[in-house]
């Protein structure tokens, strides 16, 4: 690879980003899941014993053991430090200088602090996945300690390369476990033919994506397959356009998800970490300022040929290998391609465990490259001192490296036991002690498909009279038949996401929805704003329920209608059965529930003080308050990016309006037309000629005026 000034400009940047969104999403839904009157008040994690504030961090790393000494009660630390973060963020998002590893620090300390407390509403893969690439971040970033540009460092491309490993790690767990599940779905191809109306939060371009033919579908799985197992390795292929291949089906990958379902900033954190495929050329070739080709030898000529075939039996192998595994055939009659899995799950497993150790071993060879390619630069830097400190830099950032990969090695063994059984006691030692602060996690997304009887969906009703009974709609989730399927990423409602798992089992299963119940028989506004931010829409804005029930329901997408254009009913759906019971306040079931559940309050609520840090944040809940997630995050966006426009025009034109210096006159004028003649072209090559010495200096002066007409008379 080249330089990778430009792609880690772009990395960190874009994290920059998705801080932002992270904190801000998260900060608006506080109150309602978190508060002290929210779902799952933050308070009931947070339990002063007297110790030591160190033992208290040991026990549960979180900032929020210091908010009683700001007079801060723990909704209220919740709410600073997401603000803290926005802020931050927004910075780092508008200012290069921000972009520096003690910010990166600052901003993931403040979102592990708030997921320690966060419980289940925290407890998403995405979560984790920014909290370790935002460690990475801090790798990567520079040490910007007096504000200064950020350079290039000779140790970027080691650090940047522990992105594409967790690149790779991500990519390729999330394509092996959807066989290694066993999904009937998965292995028949059809997964994609339920996907699009079962995921939880679909958009409208789903309903659209679910009207596609099936042999389209069943492919499009095939290729999930090929992007997601075989592409992986590309990543650490020597050839640069294997890469630069595998980097452009990853973001062909993230773009289709990301229109057809609302899965926050994830698919935007994998596109981040898909930059640490790029180089500076690449990225100068999408703004134009690609290298210009130049002519080439025979030798190199045979080389670029000789690299141009490998690339194409690389690909011609997996096309072949894809073909003979899913036994695709084109039909072309019916302008279709068959496929079906012809291999079995023990075939799976047998390669699966003769791939996972060789894919370590292919990391530790990519990254022993990268370190002796960034010795060696380090070998050639000018001076003593700056030889040491690059060196030092070197060493210090190839062992960070070293360990961050070795950890790795243990969750990324998950997916298959017996390599995981065979880690070094020690590196499971040591990633056991460090657990807790998410540096590296296990990931496998889209396991199983669910929903492959119809869409499960719990729908609240509530009632005055017991007799007549009205739904209470969410914002996001399905619920009215009518209404089109939103597009709310990078906003993650958590209630509604959650509201999704639970309707994938009994509610005893999920011991917030009865807090959820009493909530809303109880008429907590906070909580009502998690399901309608617009108390218009909410039916008891005026009075809470007096009962409150909830039924289960099949949801299915309509078919397409005759003439194409877009349905009148977007969603078709049938009763099953009850899900939750209808109770009351005061009912002794729900009394009983909240009991054995552990969701009656617990203690004195801990009000914040009236000092001006309470006071600060009171006001800015405030203004917030009533604003639509998506429309806050569009606007913190839309700010940081024209900003830095702004920034890009006037420094263009205060470049522009800087006079050029004129230059200087030449002795011996000659006419426009006349052409240099070989003395002229001789004097300026002695021109141009770096002066060494003074004794040098003083012989062109003497030989320049024996060449004075004057002298030669």
């Amino acid at each position: 690879m080249g330089e990778i000034r430009l792609p880690r400009h772009m990395f960190l940047w874009s994290m920059s980003v998705i801080y932002m969104f992270a904190f801000a999403s998260l900060y608006i839904q506080i109150p309602g899941l978190y508060g002290n009157e929210g779902i799952l008040p933050a308070r009931w994690q947070m339990r002063y014993t007297g110790k030591p504030l160190l033992e208290q961090l040991q026990d549960s790393p979180t900032l929020l053991w210091l908010g009683p000494k700001l007079g801060l009660d723990t909704q209220q630390g919740m709410e600073l430090l997401c603000l803290l973060g926005v802020v931050l963020a927004f910075g780092a998002v508008v200012l290069e200088a921000l972009r520096g590893s003690l910010v990166f620090m600052c901003l993931w300390v403040l979102y592990l602090s708030l997921y320690q407390v966060g419980q289940v509403f925290l407890y998403f893969q995405w979560d984790s996945l920014l909290l370790e690439t935002g460690f990475l971040a801090i790798l990567i970033a520079p040490l910007n300690l007096f504000g200064g540009k950020s350079l290039s460092r000779h140790h970027d491309s080691i650090t940047f390369w522990l992105a594409r490993w967790l690149l790779f790690r991500l990519m390729f767990a999330s394509g092996v476990v959807k066989l290694t599940s066993r999904c009937p779905t998965w292995w028949g191809l059809t997964a994609l033919t339920y996907h699009y109306e079962t995921q939880c939060i679909p958009t409208a371009l789903a309903w659209y994506a679910h009207q596609l033919p099936v042999w389209l579908q069943k492919l499009s799985v095939v290729g999930t397959y090929v992007i997601e197992i075989a592409a992986p390795f590309l990543f650490f292929a020597p050839l640069r356009r294997l890469r630069l291949g595998a980097f452009y089906l990853q973001i062909l990958l993230q773009v289709l998800i990301i229109i057809t379902g609302n899965y926050n900033f994830f698919n935007l954190l994998t596109i981040v970490l898909c930059f640490s495929l790029l180089d500076d050329d690449a990225v100068g070739s999408w703004l134009g300022r690609g290298r210009r080709k130049k002519s080439k030898t025979w030798p190199e000529a045979i080389h670029s040929l000789a690299g141009l075939l490998v690339e194409l039996a690389v690909y011609a192998l997996i096309i072949y290998a894809s073909a003979v595994c899913f036994e695709l055939e084109i039909n072309w009659k019916d302008k279709s391609v068959a496929s079906k899995t012809a291999f079995t799950y023990h075939e799976f497993n047998h390669f699966l465990k003769m791939v996972t150790v060789p894919s370590i071993w292919i990391g530790v060879l990519s990254l022993t490259w990268e370190v002796v390619t960034a010795m060696f630069k380090c070998a050639c830097v000018k001076g003593l001192f700056w030889k040491l400190w690059t060196t030092i830099q070197w060493a210090i950032f190839a062992s960070a490296a070293a360990g961050m990969f070795a950890l790795s090695v243990v969750p990324f063994t998950f997916i298959e036991y017996e390599s995981n059984s065979s880690i070094w006691p020690p590196v499971r030692k040591a990633y056991d002690a460090v657990d807790r602060y998410q540096l590296v996690n296990s990931y496998g997304l889209f396991r199983r498909m669910t929903g492959v009887g119809g869409r499960p969906e719990v729908v609240i009703e509530g009632s005055m009279d017991k007799e007549t009974w009205t739904e209470i709609e969410f914002m996001y989730k399905p619920g009215n038949m009518s209404g089109p399927p939103p597009f709310v990423a990078p906003h993650q409602p958590r209630l509604d996401w959650q509201m999704w798992f639970a309707a994938l089992g009994p509610h005893t299963h999920s011991p917030w929805f009865t807090s959820l119940v009493h909530r809303l028989l109880q008429g907590k506004t906070d909580v009502i704003d998690l399901i309608q931010s617009d108390g218009s829409q909410y039916p008891f804005i005026q009075e809470p329920p007096a009962f409150i029930r909830a039924r289960l329901y099949k949801y299915w997408f309509t078919g397409m209608s005759a003439d194409g254009s877009v349905p009148q009913q977007w969603w078709r759906r049938r009763f099953v059965e009850e899900f939750y019971p209808t109770v009351h306040l005061g009912d002794p079931n729900l009394e009983n529930l909240l009991s054995q559940l552990g969701l009656k309050d617990k203690g004195v609520t801990r009000r914040g003080g009236d000092s001006l840090v309470p006071q600060a944040l009171k006001l800015v809940r405030e203004h917030i308050q009533g604003l639509p997630a998506p429309l806050l995050l569009c606007s913190l966006f839309t700010a940081g990016v024209a900003i830095c426009l702004l920034k890009v025009l006037f420094s263009g034109s205060s470049g522009a309006s800087k006079p050029k210096p004129s230059p200087p006159e030449p002795k011996g004028k000659k006419a426009k037309d006349t052409p240099p003649t070989s003395s002229d072209r001789k004097e300026q090559r002695e021109e141009t000629r770096p002066r060494n010495s003074g004794k040098e200096n003083s012989e062109e002066r003497v030989i320049d005026s024996d060449r004075s007409p004057r002298k030669r008379k």
